[in-house]
């Protein structure tokens, strides 16, 4: 893990479901799309065939995907999410009011909240860098993509129990 990399916290299930996933993909995927590319090649003119150029993409995003899996299960931190201490950290709920509106969402890997009806920000993400260790009651401002002034309170910090 490099000195920047940052450990990502999952459930052990989002592990499971991630290392299921990268096994389909290294074991199944991979072969599946060469044998698309070789069948395509076997067509002819390269330039004009659009299932070559299709099932190359298709590779390409397989093996992005693939990278990022394993990059994941690399860095992750795989138990129990923490205890709400009232301060903003990984795998904690947080509600914050934003610019006025109030909402709650999960601070971790996105990986995290699928197959849950929980909205997921990345501590990496813009709003995720300006909370994390603040505690309950806590302000900041940032700008967001757009270059608009975002105002943000911490309104609530609790254990995310899956």
């Amino acid at each position: 893990m490099s000195s920047e990399q940052k450990p990502t916290w999952l459930t052990q299930e989002a592990y499971d479901r991630l290392a299921a996933e990268l096994e389909q993909l290294v074991n199944f995927a991979r072969a599946d799309i060469a044998k698309r590319i070789q069948e395509a090649r076997e067509e002819g003119d390269l330039k004009e065939n659009g299932g070559y150029h299709a099932a190359k993409d298709e590779q390409g995003k397989i093996e992005a995907r693939i990278n990022r899996i394993e990059e994941i299960l690399a860095t992750s931190v795989v138990g129990q999410a923490p205890e709400s201490h009232g301060v903003v950290e990984q795998g904690v709920l947080v509600t914050i009011e934003l610019n006025g509106d109030e909402t709650e969402f999960l601070l971790g890997s996105a990986e995290i909240g699928e197959g849950t009806d929980v909205t997921v920000y990345s501590p990496d993400s813009q709003l995720g860098q300006v909370i994390i260790g603040k505690s309950i009651g806590d302000e900041a401002t940032f700008y967001n993509a757009r270059g608009r002034e975002m105002h943000v309170k911490i309104v609530g910090v609790r254990s995310f129990n899956g």
